[in-house]
């Protein structure tokens, strides 16, 4: 029995630096509305605020994509939109393939994507970073690609399992 097993997070340093900076800003308004008229709100007030848009800010750090690929079918997991893996069975799927795409063009952007708020042909995109995804095509016409940092892995993984979804086991 062949297992593929990956745990992705949104840690580019990219989004880090975006994230910080647009962290200043709003607390930038909120420590100028304080010092303007310390009576505004009172000091827990102003702890509360930037406590609250730090959490904000942060909360994206939380987000983890798990995928897991074995005799069952194919495992998927976008914490914390999805508090339990979500499995599509080998006879659900009627073709899977590795594939690079390009995740704002196709999907509009990284995350949870897809569906009726996009090119709904593409189908839904679960995916943190890069431009290698795991495409399933489903028995009843749904598309689902997860993003993956594992290319050779998942191919490797995906032709161990064809013959069950090809022959539909």
């Amino acid at each position: 029995m062949r297992v593929f097993i990956e745990q992705q997070r949104f840690n580019q340093l990219w989004l880090i630096i975006i994230i910080i900076i647009s962290l200043f800003v709003p607390i930038g308004i909120v420590l100028g509305i304080y010092i303007k008229d310390s009576d505004s709100f009172s000091v827990a007030e102003l702890i509360l605020w930037i406590g609250v848009l730090i959490l904000a800010s942060v909360f994206i750090f939380s987000f983890k994509l798990n995928t897991r690929i074995d005799e069952e079918g194919v495992h998927y997991q976008f914490f914390p939109f999805h508090m339990k893996f979500r499995v599509l069975k080998w006879n659900d799927i009627n073709s899977a393939y590795v594939r690079q795409y390009d995740a704002l063009s196709e999907y509009g952007g990284w995350g949870l994507k897809g569906g009726n708020l996009w090119k709904k042909s593409k189908g839904k995109a679960i995916n943190v970073s890069g431009d290698i995804g795991i495409q399933l095509e489903l028995n009843n016409g749904k598309r689902l690609l997860i993003g993956t940092q594992k290319k050779v892995e998942a191919e490797n993984v995906l032709v161990t399992y064809k013959y069950k979804f090809e022959n539909n086991v």
